[in-house]
């Protein structure tokens, strides 16, 4: 009957639109969270400020929230793309540093004696980095957006969130823009702590 025939046809419609959901998804998560295609190892020198992080391992986040601010530095490029990646974090009125030299295949590198990779992922932000950090073979993933900016705009945060939920991760902890970065590293400054191993050992990342 007629009827019968316009119950069928909306139910090919639905059918349809959700097949078109259901395709969609997974299609844009695939662009959203992407490895750049190339990587200008030139573009990377400097200073980057963290603006926000996801961790897949929730116990770690509590320690993530703790620190008042993050930075990585990139210098030393050369031709043969071996690079030193720095880092400073300030947590609980001191700051803790970390260099390591680092060897740029492509859109990623290795440290950590093997057991850290790390991918760059496309981002539309103008002025960011995006990191993936692959610890110990997929056992953990961390995800962390830098910035030459230490706030960015509404829409640039959107755009990670999304990448973060196509990785089925927590929702990202976003860092406080107005606490200050740590100063370059020095020997001098009492508050400035060189050896981290132990956050290290705990946070890896």
């Amino acid at each position: 009957t007629p009827l019968h025939l316009a119950v069928l046809a909306a139910c090919s419609i639905v059918l349809l639109c959700l097949t078109s959901v259901s395709h969609s998804a997974p299609l844009a998560c695939e662009n959203l969270v992407r490895p750049l295609d190339q990587l200008d190892p030139h573009r990377l020198e400097g200073r980057w400020a963290m603006v926000a992080g996801s961790l897949s391992y929730p116990p770690l986040i509590e320690q993530f929230k703790r620190r008042d601010s993050a930075s990585a530095n990139f210098s030393n490029i050369t031709a043969e793309s071996v690079i030193v990646f720095s880092r400073s974090k300030h947590l609980e009125n001191k700051c803790y540093y970390s260099s390591y030299n680092v060897s740029l295949e492509g859109n990623r590198f290795t440290f950590y004696n093997g057991n850290i990779t790390t991918t760059f992922i496309h981002t539309s932000c103008h002025d960011c980095i995006l990191m993936s950090f692959d610890v110990e073979s997929g056992k953990r993933l961390h995800f962390y957006l830098f910035s030459r900016r230490r706030q960015l705009e509404e829409k640039e945060m959107e755009e990670f969130r999304a990448q973060v939920e196509c990785l089925n991760m927590p929702p990202p902890v976003v860092l406080d823009p107005t606490k200050e970065l740590c100063p370059e590293e020095t020997t001098s400054n009492p508050a400035t702590q060189t050896d981290e191993k132990s956050e290290t050992m705990t946070e890896k990342h």
